[in-house]
């Protein structure tokens, strides 16, 4: 995802978005950590900004795109170290595993528009898919394992893990940031930033159905979805807010202060909490029902973008190199 910048047809369904409401009060924070940091993982000689994560849960690795280096790293979550380094990349942004036939890695590169693919037993490259410009982020259905990839001028490509080929695009207004499927009701929701709206698209046959104005707050990157509650999650730059919409019709629910630069949202459903990272240096933890910030947790400028993994009940944090910190993955553990 760049900083700052940066699914045929229905006609839009436009959806009224209440302003934003003044922020609550925020919770003190508790004596007891909700975060619990349990162990740095050194990354090595990586220079630059660090985008996106992956995971592949049953071989315990953890995929990291390191945007500067023009690398992705590959950590063993069991021994927390560094174990493969895969180079001569284009600025990649978005990664993702898919397991089946042995495992493949998709890498996202905004450099160039590649979507490269590797083998899961040995890092060897097997295909590349030439997108055109700014492959950003991935999403992976984990029942049709088509892949998803955010790119381009407005639009996201489908890609079928069996002939490693593009077989489709969802055509948008203007170049996709966060975007998450709804399983339930087989929508995708889509960040626009560049259009100030978040746009909803028919899994099934392409059709936008929606799209839903941001006429208060801007720079909306980073999204999640809680499907239980059937609700929209997003974090805004301009202002700093997370905002939080109705699933349904895009009725704003709930607005409130956010920690600055915000790259990464996610929901943790077990606790019902919600954690995002800003390149502010912090984490914030809300509550995940009535959004009151429960804990905001300092971290190191610059690292913004981390990624949630509820079956490992971790949340690991990508901290660039800095004067103090070499560059890392924090690995916290949420508590109770």
């Amino acid at each position: 995802m760049k900083p700052m910048t940066r699914i045929t047809l229905l006609p839009f369904v436009i959806a009224t978005v209440v302003p934003l409401v003044p922020t609550p009060p925020a919770a003190q924070t508790p004596q007891t950590p909700l975060l619990n940091l349990e162990d740095k993982i050194a990354l090595g000689q990586v220079r630059g900004r660090i985008d996106h994560m992956a995971v592949d849960p049953l071989g315990s690795r953890l995929f990291i795109a390191e945007l500067e280096n023009n690398s992705v790293g590959i950590v063993d979550l069991k021994d927390r170290k560094v174990v493969h380094v895969i180079t001569g990349l284009t600025e990649p942004q978005g990664v993702g595993y898919e397991p089946s036939s042995g495992g493949t890695l998709y890498v996202a590169n905004g450099g160039d528009g590649s979507v490269r693919l590797y083998r899961g037993a040995d890092y060897a490259e097997t295909g590349r898919i030439e997108l055109g410009d700014d492959a950003d982020n991935i999403r992976i259905d984990a029942d049709t394992k088509h892949i998803f990839v955010g790119y381009g001028a407005g639009a996201i490509a489908t890609i079928d893990p069996a002939t490693q080929k593009k077989i489709g695009e969802f055509r948008l207004p203007a170049h996709p940031e966060g975007f998450q499927f709804d399983r339930r009701t087989n929508q995708i929701f889509v960040n626009v930033p560049r259009s100030r709206a978040i746009v909803t698209v028919d899994a099934i046959n392409g059709q936008r159905t929606a799209a839903w104005p941001m006429k208060d707050a801007g720079a909306n990157f980073p999204m999640a979805l809680d499907e239980d509650a059937q609700r929209v999650l997003v974090a805004f730059r301009s202002p700093a807010k997370l905002g939080v919409f109705s699933a349904r019709d895009g009725e704003s629910l709930a607005s409130v202060e956010l920690c600055g630069d915000a790259d990464d949202l996610f929901v943790d459903a077990k606790r019902g909490r919600v954690y995002v990272s800003c390149g502010e240096g912090f984490l914030d933890v809300f509550d995940a029902r009535d959004y009151r910030r429960l804990a905001r947790v300092p971290t190191v400028r610059g690292a913004r973008t981390s990624y949630f993994v509820p079956s490992m009940d971790r949340l690991f944090l990508a901290v660039r190199a800095a004067s103090l910190e070499p560059a890392a993955v924090w690995v916290y553990r949420p508590v109770p």
